[in-house]
């Protein structure tokens, strides 16, 4: 895995007294074949085993542990480069590709392929809401922080995507050690936002954004999904206009 190009610091003061942090994957941007390890696997076979015959929920059983989000409440800051994040992810990416029947020698050439596939450019989007909102939210005075629990290439993607201008720090738990919902993590992302007197999250996961955020003290919105019956929020939004209104109200 080629190492991330970082377009800016990760521990930026961001200049305002009211600071957003943003989720980045389901929030801002998606990858177009799926946001899941497992779809840009089922991805990377199509392209290079045409016949291959596997669908998601066969890589499933195989993805369920291991990666760093699936401990938050652990912090690792021995993955915090580029090169010891990808040496313990990718076996995992490996170890699907043989749970699924490939061989152990063609299994790493597709872990690495698929690796390679997730973090490129091409296979992103922004939402449509995306930059009308965070164009909005600034003209009326709110700065701008990523808080996500991402791939170490996160920063160069979202400059490729042109989102760079918008924000004042990118905070990423593949750099810091930290990933949501760990406290730690939006620690560091609110000193990075220079202790605003006036914060908010904003995501699609309402365990990792939403109770994460809550559980520190910091208002969270859940948009993009819907809560569930048995876990309210307090602020839910469809679209990202939706929530302009609401921390404009606020």
């Amino acid at each position: 895995m080629a190492q991330a190009t970082h377009a800016y610091p990760e521990k930026v003061r961001a200049d305002s007294a009211k600071v957003i942090l943003w989720d980045f994957d389901g929030t801002l941007a998606r990858r177009s074949g799926g946001t899941s390890f497992g779809a840009c696997m089922v991805e990377t076979l199509d392209e290079h085993a045409p016949d291959h015959g596997v669908d998601v929920s066969l890589f499933r059983p195989f993805l369920r542990s291991g990666f760093p989000w699936h401990t938050p409440e652990l912090a690792h800051p021995h993955l915090s480069t580029t090169a010891s994040w990808w040496e313990h992810v990718e076996p995992l990416l490996v170890r699907g590709f043989e749970g699924v029947g490939f061989e152990s020698v063609r299994a790493r050439t597709l872990g690495k392929l698929a690796g390679e596939r997730y973090v490129d450019v091409r296979h992103w989007e922004v939402f449509d809401d995306t930059v009308p909102a965070l164009s909005t939210l600034r003209g009326l005075g709110w700065s701008h922080v990523i808080l996500s629990n991402h791939v170490p290439e996160l920063p160069a993607i979202v400059s490729d995507l042109g989102l760079r201008s918008f924000f004042e720090a990118s905070i990423n738990s593949a750099e810091t050690g930290y990933e949501k919902p760990h406290p730690e993590a939006f620690a560091i992302a609110r000193r990075a936002a220079g202790d605003p007197s006036t914060l908010w999250m904003v995501g699609d996961n309402p365990t990792a954004d939403i109770a994460g955020a809550e559980a520190v003290g910091i208002p969270a919105i859940l948009v993009r999904a819907e809560p569930s019956p048995d876990r309210p929020v307090k602020h839910h939004a469809s679209t990202l206009s939706e929530v302009v209104e609401i921390v404009a109200d606020g």
